[in-house]
């Protein structure tokens, strides 16, 4: 779907994302995130998702994925073969590097799409409550994908992201 988001607006696109990780319900066990993957030479959204869409314990980053999957008629593993070489993905909280229910962490999700994901932009860095010290970036950046903080969303993100948490 064509967007109507300027080209390299990035904080429109992570305003988007937001209001996807808006309909994810609130649970004291996740944060509440929203992604979307973005064709960037023709600032071509190609799929949209928020924690919990789907089926299973499925992450914001993880239904994009499982989405474009469907849509191309190809195992996840398969997408790297059929997608443009060039993708954006935003995310309103850095990708997890571990998956405490053992599904595969969504850094390594993005990482088999290293030919076709070139930048993940964040709103913030994935707070520390369920999983210590997140690596995630550090294999991303190692494998030549860019990784931008989108700043300036950070208290509205982190408000959504821990909607149902229990305050402490």
């Amino acid at each position: 779907m064509a967007s109507s988001i300027q080209p390299g607006d990035h904080k429109a696109y992570m305003r988007l994302a937001l209001s996807l990780a808006q309909k994810s319900p609130p649970k004291p066990t996740n944060y509440r995130v929203g992604a979307v993957v973005v064709d960037v030479p023709s600032n071509t959204i190609l799929a949209t998702g928020y924690t919990l869409e789907l089926e299973g314990n499925s992450h914001a980053e993880q239904c994009c994925f499982m989405k474009l999957a469907q849509q191309h008629g190809v195992p996840e593993e398969h997408l790297s073969e059929v997608l443009p070489s060039d993708l954006a993905l935003y995310t309103t909280v850095e990708p997890c590097s571990k998956r405490l229910s053992g599904n595969l962490p969504c850094v390594e999700r993005v990482l088999k799409l290293a030919g076709c994901i070139k930048t993940v932009y964040v709103g913030i860095l994935e707070p520390e409550k369920f999983v210590q010290e997140n690596t995630g970036r550090k294999s991303l950046k190692d494998a030549g994908i860019e990784v931008v903080h989108v700043e300036g969303m950070e208290k509205e993100i982190l408000d959504v992201a821990t909607a149902g948490h229990v305050k402490e």
